[in-house]
């Protein structure tokens, strides 16, 4: 599986290849667990775009693409720092509720180490206030006198036992509520970090819709098709370098349930931040798609990136995650025949692309 079809001449190969870049016609029903077939018949290949008239301001058409892409894949990375700042959100609660939890058994450990201690102080008191050592001496029998050493020395390890616990509990106890503070800390980081990040977000989405906006509706219909004019140019440029020539990767049987989830969500729209199940981000739909696997992997596709196993891209299967762009903003989920699902951006739904539309960064496998 996953290995571009090769055509016995590069114009019936190219348009074999366009259905991989147009993003509105790419769906994929059919699609068998863990396969992408190859592409069926094709529209044309789209013709190299005349250069677009000077829009108002002294924009080409061109250059407000350029723009609004650079917008959007700054929120990308902007993304990723919140989501990591979510998931370590979630992480530190969890452990704040560990903690807490911790707190009330060693709180209950200390109650029943006092009541002990007091039991033992209610005994002596009994036994008219003389301590053991006393009893003994006073003890008519010497059998009795030997019996009750024994018993003497048991109680006295028992009670330094009891005020030895008794102090380990109340020292773990102050670990906690350091250990407690310092999550705190980091959430009150983290909640910090959050902020920022939405607030960037927030303004760099705002800023590519205002410049979509000045668009008229014919400009914004011939932005989509420079779009996937310039996603297919690529597509084809990395295709013709030979990158998928040696790929023969077959998806293992948790690649294929990944591959099998993220087709399904094909058509959901992106929305920065979600994980499902009505919408995603583009990490929020690998990172879900390999949980349905039954292989958790991080949140975010800079932390994908670092701690997932990397592969050669000779080596790549379906299943596996491409990570894009220098800064490793963006990831999509390699599907086989030269092509990935993933959620490009805000405003685009969930949906296939070719492989190679975009700068490969590395490629990494959740089940290595």
């Amino acid at each position: 599986m996953g290995t571009v079809k090769r055509a016995s001449s590069r114009r019936r190969g190219a348009s074999a290849l366009t259905l991989l870049c147009a993003m509105a016609i790419l769906a994929a029903p059919g699609l068998a667990a863990g396969t992408a077939s190859a592409a069926p018949s094709a529209p044309a290949a789209p013709s190299a775009p005349s250069a677009p008239a000077p829009e108002p301001g002294g924009k080409t058409l061109e250059q407000v693409r350029k723009e609004i892409e650079d917008l959007y894949r700054q929120a990308g990375s902007a993304t990723d720092a919140y989501n990591l700042a979510e998931s370590e959100t979630k992480a530190q609660s969890e452990r704040i509720v560990q903690i807490a939890n911790l707190v009330v058994a060693g709180q209950d450990r200390i109650a029943t180490l006092k009541n002990r201690a007091g039991a033992a102080a209610r005994a002596q008191y009994r036994s008219g206030g003389l301590p053991p050592g006393a009893q003994l001496a006073l003890s008519g029998s010497p059998s009795e006198f030997l019996d009750g050493a024994g018993r003497l020395r048991q109680g006295e390890k028992a009670t330094t036992d009891l005020l030895a616990e008794l102090n380990r509990t109340q020292a773990d106890l102050e670990r906690y509520a350091k250990d407690a503070g310092a999550v705190w800390q980091k959430m009150e980081d983290n909640r910090v970090k959050k902020e920022a990040a939405k607030k960037e977000i927030e303004g760099k989405i705002k800023a590519a819709e205002d410049l979509e906006s000045k668009l008229a509706a014919e400009e914004k219909a011939r932005l989509i098709q420079l779009e996937q004019d310039a996603q297919y140019q690529a597509q084809t440029a990395w295709l013709s370098s030979g990158a998928m020539k040696d790929v023969k990767g077959l998806a293992s049987d948790a690649g294929k349930r990944a591959v099998q989830f993220a087709t399904a969500q094909m058509g959901k729209p992106y929305v920065w931040g979600a994980e499902g199940p009505g919408s995603y981000d583009c990490s929020g739909l690998t990172s879900q798609a390999w949980l349905a696997a039954g292989r958790p992997i991080p949140r975010t596709s800079q932390e994908q990136l670092r701690l997932l196993p990397k592969v050669a891209l000779k080596d790549m299967r379906p299943g596996d995650l491409i990570i894009y762009f220098d800064d490793a903003s963006h990831v999509g989920m390699y599907v086989g025949d030269g092509a990935i699902v993933h959620a490009p951006r805000p405003g685009r739904n969930v949906t296939m692309a070719g492989a190679g539309s975009m700068p490969i960064k590395a490629v990494v496998r959740p089940d290595a």
